[in-house]
């Protein structure tokens, strides 16, 4: 399976979830009926439903009607993209920001599709890893473009609330494809370009 694979999810059954949650209340030690938890169940369903809606995007749909044929090809920069997405892990949030850059050949996309693209995947239960590959990947494909760069910087509370409890610590992830990985130049650009104050 390729890292751009859809997995397209039927709706799942209102409240299964739900149900679920309160039994895991209840063997938390927790009384589900009480005032503050009562209506936790539904909400914590209507939430995760949301944090996961990637699962039921497809790219091509997402690209398809936003991509142009543009004489340009230099580089493109979107940077400075919130992401927020749950570790698979733990399923604890892991949040940051995300830079993507691609070298157009004959197609650009709208900038807002960039956005739309990583919110999409990190709308999943993801590793940093993958994530940052799925997006460079995404872009490859449905572009073909000279050469993609992302770079995702990020924070996850399995590493903050838990474990070794480390309250600072960040984690960088980059995924080079095409001229971004071949060329030193475009890449010391691209870097330079994300690391610039912004505007």
């Amino acid at each position: 399976m390729s890292e751009t694979a859809e997995i397209i999810l039927p709706d799942p059954v209102s409240g299964k979830i739900g149900e679920l949650v309160r039994e895991i209340l209840v063997l938390l030690g927790e009384n589900p009926d009480r005032e503050g938890l009562r209506r936790t169940p539904e909400r914590f369903e209507k939430a995760l439903r949301f944090l996961t809606s990637g699962y039921r995007q497809d790219p091509d749909k997402l690209l398809n009607g936003a991509m142009f044929n543009v004489c340009y090809d230099e580089m493109v920069v979107v940077k400075d993209i919130e992401l927020y997405s749950l570790c698979e892990h733990h399923l604890l949030p892991f949040f940051g920001k995300c830079h993507v850059a691609y070298i157009p050949k004959k197609k650009v996309v709208g900038l807002s599709k960039v956005a739309r693209l990583v919110n999409m995947y990190a709308r999943r239960l993801q590793i940093q890893e993958r994530l940052t590959s799925q997006i460079a990947t995404a872009i490859q494909e449905k572009l073909d473009p000279a050469g993609v760069g992302v770079i995702i910087e990020a924070r996850h509370l399995c590493m903050v609330m838990r474990g070794v409890e480390k309250q600072n610590s960040t984690t960088t992830t980059s995924a080079m494809l095409g001229d971004f990985r071949e060329n030193k130049q475009t890449r010391d650009e691209f870097l330079s370009l994300v690391s610039s104050p912004r505007p």
